[in-house]
């Protein structure tokens, strides 16, 4: 399949590569590192990150400015979304060809070439194999500047490869992309500045979050939550699996409010729960999904479900 998309991008002069909206930094890392790659490999191609940027990724990078006629007769190549309604910038569509490169269960099967990989600790390692794939038939350097992009993505998706994703090939690419002339402890840095501000609000979910006899958990983080702890939705997603630690917990799911709707971000240890998201707008991994409730309503069902199955899970 790496070959066949690297067949297909040598037929494109012009290549756009989308990621999901309320990006973490695989998303930011598989769409920029990507990119660099095909600039540094293809100078004559354009090669654009569509998407609007998210400011808690400033340390990462910042998407193109995309304009509509840019999508005439262009490459799509959409990287790190499951679904296409999670596509950031919808005007993905209007490409020529779409490309699909994801590491989450392949529901939405969308795309005229798709490359699932639900094994992979994070899309960022498939664009890595997807390099060398390039550089082994077509002799294709690796820049520092898409290397950077790449590691980032897997240490974001793997917690510091601290998550059950990490494998023995997640530890080889990384390797091999620390061969690379970036800072790594700039890197680094700017990862622990993006959580340095989150751990007061991570002492809020320890206090407040609600447990049954069953191990099914729960927490509710309001608009005013978030203004008390001068957060984002986005910066308070990267908290999601700090319950895991919780004796007893078997899955929990934290809800985080914005102004026309509220995240749902499940999580488990043990229980399926990727089936539950997709009832609720949403899908994922069996063990780590997300969904999205419009009214705290809503949210209650998706509570009463999430201790159905964990009851059946005795």
């Amino acid at each position: 399949m790496n070959s066949q998309i690297i067949d297909t991008i040598n037929q494109f002069e012009t290549i756009i590569i989308h990621r999901h909206v309320r990006p973490d930094p695989d998303a930011y890392g598989s769409q920029l590192g990507l990119k660099y790659i095909l600039q540094h490999n293809f100078p004559e191609k354009r090669i654009l990150a569509a998407g609007e940027h998210d400011l808690t990724m400033d340390f990462l990078g910042v998407p193109d400015e995309v304009k509509d006629e840019d999508f005439d007769g262009a490459l799509v190549i959409v990287t790190d979304t499951a679904n296409t309604e999670r596509v950031d910038d919808q005007r993905y569509s209007g490409g020529a060809k779409i490309i699909k490169i994801d590491h989450h269960p392949n529901d939405d099967a969308y795309g005229d070439i798709i490359l699932v990989d639900t094994d992979a600790s994070s899309s960022s390692e498939m664009i890595y194999e997807l390099f060398a794939a390039g550089q082994a038939q077509h002799g294709w350097e690796l820049p520092a500047s898409a290397a950077r992009q790449l590691y980032a993505g897997i240490i974001g998706d793997t917690g510091r490869f601290l998550f059950p994703s990490t494998t023995q090939k997640t530890f080889k690419i990384a390797g091999e992309l620390i061969k690379s002339d970036f800072d790594r402890n700039a890197l680094h840095n700017g990862m622990y500045e993006m959580e340095r501000k989150l751990l007061h609000l991570q002492g809020f979910i320890y206090q407040n979050f609600k447990m049954d006899e069953n191990g099914a958990a729960f927490v509710k983080i309001t608009l005013d939550i978030l203004k008390e702890f001068d957060v984002t939705a986005t910066e308070t997603s990267l908290l999601v699996s700090s319950l895991g630690n919780v004796k007893g917990m078997k899955a929990w799911v934290i809800f985080i409010e914005e102004e026309d709707e509220i995240r749902v971000r499940l999580r488990s240890k043990g229980p399926v729960i990727n089936g539950l998201a997709k009832e609720f707008n949403g899908g994922g991994h069996p063990m780590a999904s997300g969904a999205t409730a419009y009214s705290w309503a809503e949210a209650e069902q998706v509570i009463g479900r999430l201790k159905e199955i964990c009851a059946a899970a005795e």
